[in-house]
């Protein structure tokens, strides 16, 4: 009975990363979770894979998103919806002090070492960068629709996985 209970709490708020899919609508979430083995007392990595509700297109391959259990589904694949997205790909946040992160230090101490040593021509300005999916369509193809390459041919399609 309890066991029931958890397994239903633990499915109405999840966190996941959002894959390539080819529904309409609808984004693939994959949710990764410790699965115990009994026999060897071990706990194994186990995927699940879950289709959102996402019709404003919030989330983008690679996020990591907060997703909630529908009171219905919707179709037979979709049973959740996209409730916000936490961390988008590429602007890594610290999640115990809220900061912005670029490789194994923070922002604002990459930029206070630069105003001591003085700043490089080279250096990276974060403030000044415009924001994700301004190269839509041009070096950022994520938008476009994706299939599995079951064949190999002679043209090379880029939105192939």
């Amino acid at each position: 009975m309890a066991r029931n209970i958890s397994e239903n709490i633990r499915k109405l708020l999840l966190l996941g990363q959002c894959v390539p899919t080819v529904k309409q609508n609808a984004t693939k979430i994959r949710v990764k979770r410790l699965e115990l083995d009994e026999n060897l007392l071990m706990y194994f990595r186990k995927d699940e894979f879950y289709y959102c509700f996402d019709p404003d297109k919030k989330c983008k391959t690679g996020d990591i998103v907060l997703i909630e259990a529908l009171p219905q589904k919707l179709t037979k694949l979709i049973t959740h919806e996209v409730k916000e997205v936490v961390f988008p790909l590429g602007d890594v946040t610290d999640p115990v002090t809220g900061k912005k992160v670029a490789k194994e230090k923070y922002r604002e101490d990459i930029e206070k070492q630069s105003e001591l040593y003085g700043k490089l021509n080279s250096a990276f300005n974060y403030q000044k960068a415009p924001p994700r999916g301004w190269q839509d369509g041009k070096k950022d193809f994520t938008s476009k629709p994706t299939y599995t390459k079951f064949h190999v041919f002679d043209e090379n399609d880029p939105y192939a996985i």
